[in-house]
């Protein structure tokens, strides 16, 4: 999901040195994870309200503003620092939408006609998604991914987001560990516990990352 690594050292070193269209290639290239990322953690509600895409621009614009006190002192991988910030933004819309107005955004109901499908496809669960099913399978498979859903949606804040950013944003435990401030190990018993609980709670199996 996030853009190679060594192409992204080579662009932060050229960052470095002042180039100016590396640094554009350099935020150009992760605008796309971060809208992932985005929109995988965006209640649907707030999404009828607010783009991921605005939420995207301003953590690039952000970026940009604090780009040389990131290369000076590097404290993280680039991905990593890029998707703090667009948590921190995902937070604050949150909070900003649901807290600080005096109405419920549940109660809002999408436009008629409205088109919620590219969100819909980066909702976790989409995985199971095959579009060559007949009508009965579809459904069942649709039953499926709501479990999926709603036993995600259970899980404590933390075990949900080592889920999502190992089998969705495709980080490494060692990522997750550094994104999460823990230690490589609890990393891992998160990941499996979380797993575990997930399974218990669909009362079906989930994939698993070859070589645990």
């Amino acid at each position: 999901m996030w853009p190679d690594s060594a192409q992204t050292a080579e662009l932060l070193a050229r960052a470095r040195d002042g180039d100016a269209a590396a640094v554009e290639r350099l935020l150009a290239g992760h605008r796309e994870a971060l809208r992932r990322m985005v929109q995988l953690r965006m209640d649907p509600a707030l999404a009828r309200r607010v783009d991921s895409s605005d939420v995207v621009q301003e953590v690039l614009i952000e970026a940009n503003r604090r780009l040389t006190d990131y290369l000076a002192r590097p404290a993280m991988p680039f991905a990593l620092w890029l998707r703090s910030m667009a948590r921190d933004r995902l937070i604050d819309a949150h909070r900003r939408h649901r807290e600080a107005a005096r109405r419920s955004l549940d109660r809002e109901q999408p436009l008629a006609g409205g088109d919620d499908s590219s969100t819909a496809a980066l909702q976790p669960g989409a995985w199971l998604a095959d579009r060559e099913l007949t009508p009965a399978a579809a459904a069942l498979q649709a039953e499926a991914a709501r479990r999926f859903q709603e036993a995600l949606a259970q899980l404590d804040e933390t075990d949900r987001e080592v889920l999502l950013m190992r089998h969705f944003e495709q980080l490494s435990n060692q990522e997750v560990a550094t994104a999460l401030g823990l230690s490589e190990a609890a990393a891992s018993m998160r990941h499996l516990r979380a797993i575990k609980r997930l399974r218990a709670s669909i009362g079906q199996a989930v994939p698993e990352e070859a070589g645990e």
